[in-house]
């Protein structure tokens, strides 16, 4: 019988082989044009992420682990192993680029650089650069170049090499690519049928002439560049200080962090190479890899859509809940019966709606709710602060420790803290990962609660992307303990009893374990014995040890896995009973749903938590039970209708990683377009 600790995958080396599926979108021939450069961007942006969180992390380890002669170690074969995938997928990357270029020519769309302008685009770009980019360029000579923190790691920047035709002496330069500023790609005015676009990089490049000239040079050369930092936060314990103050230092120590991977235009030449990295403090120890002469295609995210219906997906416009119909008061229908969202397929607007009929109704007394990652131009926000100037009690939790939503969530904490809106406390040691609103309500002289629990963010921009399910009830069992857990952080986290909710950091693992412990038992009895578990990660060993010995006793386990997955399916004598596969397509899988068999009397599940360490042992997460039997069969469809995916579902298995499932069905089944299809029909 195999055993489960030699077969788990690495977590660093399953997220490496989650971005590749990403990448396969891009690199899929079926995915409409500016789709498949959009996956480029996505691709890029997630493997930012990567190095600036997890590569950082395991730099530091094998940095302490070299500093105190540890010899037993694999952290550096962990690096390696990364460098030589990163590799691998750059040149998958590289060529798909090219390729998705040339597919763009054909189509009377290009994309062009500054030596193929025309004498006319030239015109039009320096007047462009004139009024768009010249403002907010600013160079910094290398010679006099002295803090690493002048250069923000989110942008690129060009190493400039300037001289004169009658002078030998070189002078170089530093100066960031302002992409936050002004757009990456800019639209040539259209010749005919024919659509033209130059990139930011290269509009600067034509216009070296116009920055540098006045100061006598005549030659000018600009080679990208662009490094990572350290993003992990360093959180100071002083007592002195509140935990505001101490997240709002620990962002601006993010921005001098150190470098973790730097990237350059391989055609640059030697000696500004090695004066930028002296500068820079880059060495033979960081990773540094030559590349081409574009970086940061997290910006292909926006390339700019051509109103061509043929090169992007089909638009599905959210849809109306059938339960919830325009001009109705939703307090009143989840009085009758709980309601299920599944956005983007159904409205996010829903929510605001809730909030907002909640901010005048008269007989609410008080909101509560998290925020993990909050919209930029949130109105859910302003729902809250027009319900506190409506005399309603307003609470909100706002999580401070959201990783790169630090700086936005601080904004939001001073804008409430303004309108007299309280602010809970972050918990030092843990986040706060679980999604909740809570409405009281003075119904007879009695309090009555109103809740929605969700998988996701209360983030009107993310809920337009990212799959996530959002409950709706009245159950005062449920509400009731939504309320315990409001309690729990308003009471320096003294731990409640718990019922009816599953909540982290106190009982979600003890009670999957429970729960596959009695699939188990079922199975050993003879008994039917399965579980359909969908999430985004599956990382903590020792929940893996029993999904493994779950399959040993003969229960069915179909996983459905976005991201890292450690667990190796199809494994004899240890996991033949697993399925897992990944769905990557047009939105984000981000919801959490588990559904154990239970010896026929079925128990659905929703979460805001993956099968992590973090979400298990260092985050306050809600696993909630559906009740509703129409809700419990609207899961269970959805999740058969991914299970039957054969077009964008990927194998998980050791011997067909990331191979595109094939099922026996002679039909093509792409399950997000087929679930969207799924609620469409309910309105009919």
């Amino acid at each position: 019988m195999a055993k489960s600790d030699n077969l788990l995958i690495n977590r660093e080396i399953s997220w490496l082989y989650f971005n590749e599926r990403v990448l396969q979108e891009a690199i899929d021939v079926t995915t409409p044009l500016i789709e498949r450069i959009k996956f480029l961007g996505i691709f890029s942006n997630n493997r930012d992420e990567f190095f600036r969180v997890r590569v950082a992390t395991l730099r530091r380890m094998l940095n302490y682990e070299l500093n105190n002669d540890i010899k037993d170690s694999k952290t550096r074969e962990i690096l390696d192993k990364i460098s030589e995938i990163v590799e691998k997928q750059e040149v998958k990357f590289t060529a798909t680029y090219k390729d998705i270029v040339k597919l763009l020519a054909e189509k009377n769309i290009f994309i062009i650089n500054e030596k193929q302008l025309t004498k006319k685009q030239g015109i039009y770009v320096r007047s462009y650069f004139q009024e768009n980019v010249r403002p907010y360029l600013f160079p910094l000579m290398l010679e006099n170049f002295k803090k690493l923190e002048l250069l923000k790691d989110e942008t690129i920047h060009f190493a400039i090499d300037l001289s004169c035709r009658d002078n030998s002496e070189r002078t170089y330069a530093l100066m960031s690519i302002p992409t936050n500023i002004t757009t990456r790609f800019v639209s040539l005015p259209d010749q005919k049928e024919k659509k033209y676009i130059i990139l930011l990089d290269d509009v600067i490049r034509y216009c070296l002439e116009d920055i540098f000239a006045k100061f006598g040079y005549d030659t000018f050369n600009a080679y990208t560049i662009k490094f990572t930092r350290d993003a992990e936060l360093d959180i100071d314990n002083d007592v002195s200080k509140s935990f505001l103050e101490i997240m709002s230092e620990s962002v601006k120590q993010r921005k001098k962090g150190e470098p973790v991977r730097f990237v350059y235009d391989k055609t640059i030449p030697d000696k500004l190479l090695q004066e930028v990295t002296k500068k820079l403090n880059i060495t033979k120890r960081d990773p540094i890899r030559a590349g081409g002469r574009y970086h940061n295609f997290k910006d292909f995210m926006s390339f700019p859509n051509v109103v061509r219906k043929e090169l992007v997906y089909p638009p599905l416009p959210p849809l109306a809940h059938k339960d919830l119909p325009p001009n109705k008061s939703i307090i009143e229908i989840i009085r009758q019966k709980d309601v299920l969202l599944h956005y983007p397929y159904q409205s996010f607007n829903y929510i605001n709606n809730f909030l907002h009929e909640a901010s005048i109704d008269p007989l609410v007394r008080s909101i509560k709710i998290t925020f993990y990652r909050a919209a930029k131009d949130s109105s859910i926000m302003n729902a809250l602060i027009n319900a506190k100037r409506n005399g309603k009690y307003v609470t909100v939790f706002l999580e401070l420790q959201a990783r790169f939503d630090e700086e936005a969530n601080i904004y939001w904490t001073g804008k409430l803290q303004e309108e007299g809106v309280k602010i809970i406390q972050t918990i030092p040691g843990f986040k706060v990962h679980g999604k909740m609103i809570l409405i009281r309500r003075k119904e007879n002289g009695e309090n009555v609660y109103y809740a929605n629990i969700s998988t996701g963010n209360y983030n009107e921009s993310t809920a337009r992307v990212y799959s996530d399910n959002s409950l709706f009830t009245a159950n005062q069992d449920i509400t009731a303990e939504v309320n315990k857990v409001f309690h729990l952080f308003e009471s320096k986290f003294i731990m409640p009893t718990f019922n009816t909710l599953i909540v982290a950091p106190f009982y979600i693992r003890s009670f999957f374990m429970k729960m596959l412990d009695n699939e188990i038992a079922n199975a050993r009895a003879g008994k039917e014995a399965w579980a359909i578990l969908k999430m985004n990660s599956l990382v903590d060993k020792i929940i893996a040890a029993k999904v493994y010995e779950a399959s040993q006793a003969g229960v069915k386990l179909q996983l459905i896995v976005r991201g890292i997955c450690v667990i190796v399916p199809g494994v004899q004598g240890l996991s033949e009973n697993i399925e897992a596969i990944s769905i990557v397509d047009k939105f984000l899988e981000h919801s959490r749903i588990f559904v154990f068999c239970n010896g026929g009397d079925n128990k659905y599940f929703i979460s805001s938590a993956d099968w992590m360490r973090r979400n298990f042992d260092h985050r306050v997460e809600i696993v909630c039970p559906v009740y509703d039997k129409e809700i419990q069969k609207e899961l269970m469809d959805i999740l058969q209708i991914q299970l039957r995916d054969n077009t964008k579902a990927r194998l998980l298995d050791k011997e067909n990683l990331n191979q595109y499932r094939k099922t026996n069905d002679p039909e093509l089944h792409r399950s997000q377009f087929e679930i969207y299809d799924y609620f469409k029909r309910k309105l009919e």
